[in-house]
């Protein structure tokens, strides 16, 4: 989409300046749809979409276990202390 948009812009000059008005209203229309299907894009694909995968901590992926451990252990159910932490991930990312 963004190359469709440059390209559409790229027209429209060329198309002004050689008079063709039709055409550079058409090109106007291109580049302004591509840039609304741009803004969809990320609107909808949040920044996580956009940046780089963080790395797995790999020292804090092994306390939350041993944590999660230590909670069946006591007697908490595995499955509702599991569901927690997922709620919890979810937070997270939205933040």
């Amino acid at each position: 989409m963004l190359i469709v948009c440059a390209l559409a812009i790229a027209g429209m000059i060329v198309a002004s300046i050689t008079s063709h008005n039709g055409v550079a209203i058409a090109l106007g229309i291109t580049a302004a749809v591509a840039v609304m299907c741009l803004m969809l894009v990320t609107a909808v694909a949040g920044p996580e979409a956009f940046g780089r995968v963080q790395p797995i901590d790999e020292r804090a992926a092994a306390d939350l276990e041993r944590r999660v451990q230590a909670l069946v252990a006591g007697g908490a159910d595995e499955t509702e202390v599991r569901s927690l932490v997922r709620a919890v991930r979810r937070i997270s990312r939205q933040g």
